[in-house]
């Protein structure tokens, strides 16, 4: 299947989210996905497609039933695009804690 939609876009939306938390534990058929919230099987089902779309889903037909499985390959190359960027705020915020504890090791100066 042509990947058409951006992952972040797909991961974008609590309800995509939610499916992704489903059925990262087990395959799941799109029924028993949207069984576990309040919308229309038809929303669900586009959310569904969404995320085959992006292959953060993976589907497996075993006779008349389809199966979800949440591909976890895709996520690890969003998690790589996002290492740099982790790294670089977490460098930034380290510093920004070392100033502020510097600051509060000084002695205070009254004017």
């Amino acid at each position: 299947m042509e990947t058409r939609r951006d992952v972040f876009q797909a991961i974008a939306d609590p309800t995509r989210r939610a499916i992704l938390a489903l059925v990262v534990a087990q395959a799941m058929t799109p029924g028993a996905i949207a069984g576990n919230f309040n919308s229309s099987r038809q929303t669900i089902s586009k959310h569904i497609q969404i995320l085959t779309e992006c292959e953060l889903l993976n589907q497996t037909q075993n006779g008349r039933e389809i199966f979800y499985h949440f591909n976890a390959n895709k996520l690890k190359e969003v998690a790589a695009w996002l290492e740099p960027y982790r790294k670089l705020w977490e460098t930034r915020l380290d510093a920004i804690d070392d100033l502020l504890k510097e600051m509060q090791a000084s002695p205070k100066t009254d004017k």
